[in-house]
């Protein structure tokens, strides 16, 4: 049981960062005057208490396996990358039908069914050289944001990191039948399908987000005064930046002051 208590909450905590992930894995914050900006954070002292914990468990645990992550053949990552946002397409699917966008769910269905088929589990992802639409992750924390739910109040979890009562409430929904993969292994009484190999899936999701935005995340703590209202200012504007389906190339953040960021923009 204690074995199985510490591999939810290892699994838990790497979730977070594959949910603050865009669609390439990366980071991304844009300077703008918007409804980030006016979400109340009304626990910040226990937030940054909680911030600080989820620090030290960062460096003395996840960074380090994040960078012997980086350290296996190009091939090897490329083809789990492939394969963890193939699995995000079953909770991505019912996010675009609950959001009106039809064509959409049914653009990744088929992606879904081309990669897992003959795309071998979705190590390789056949869709996209068939010329599919680029593929956006979706969750129900934006579903409720599309709905006109407010963030609510910003809050930092033990373990699981950043987020806001809206985030929190829609990531219950995947525990409460709203994410397939997960009623399929946990609750599928199936023999290969098990809750350690939901468990892995959700690990290596999360260290590979994390494998991809280390040099983001040095820069951000090397260069930010505040380095937790950095982090908070970051994860809302990403949050809504994917509500409203901003898209963009990749981006560097740069720290311009207090009062705001910069951001440059390349073309992928």
């Amino acid at each position: 049981m204690l074995k199985k208590i510490t591999i939810l909450i290892f699994s838990l905590f790497l979730i977070v960062f594959n949910a603050n992930a865009g669609s390439d894995g990366e980071l991304a914050l844009k300077k703008n005057k918007t409804e980030a900006q006016n979400t109340k954070d009304c626990f910040e002292k226990l937030n940054r208490a909680t911030f600080a914990f989820n620090q030290g468990l960062d460096k003395a645990v996840i960074k380090p396996i994040a960078k012997g992550y980086r350290k296996l053949p190009d091939n090897l990552q490329k083809g789990t990358s492939n394969a963890v946002r193939n699995l995000s397409n079953l909770v991505t699917i019912p996010n675009n039908v609950l959001q009106g966008d039809i064509k959409t769910a049914i653009i990744n269905t088929a992606r879904l069914a081309v990669n897992t088929t003959v795309g071998l589990l979705g190590t390789i992802d056949v869709a996209n050289k068939m010329g599919f639409p680029k593929y956006e992750k979706e969750d129900y924390g934006q579903t409720l944001g599309k709905w006109g739910f407010g963030p609510g109040c910003y809050i930092v979890l033990p373990v699981l990191g950043p987020s806001t009562i809206r985030d929190t409430t829609g990531s219950f929904v995947n525990v409460m039948g709203g994410d397939p993969w997960y009623n399929v292994s946990v609750h599928g009484n199936n023999e290969f399908l098990t809750e350690r190999v939901y468990l892995t899936s959700k690990a290596i999701s999360g260290v590979e987000f994390r494998a991809n935005n280390i040099e983001s995340f040095e820069n951000l703590e090397e260069n930010a005064i505040d380095f937790y209202a950095s982090v908070r200012s970051l994860y809302l504007q990403d949050r809504e930046n994917k509500i409203k389906n901003i898209q963009r190339g990749n981006v560097e953040i740069i720290y311009e002051d207090d009062d705001g960021w910069e951001e440059i923009e390349t073309n992928k």
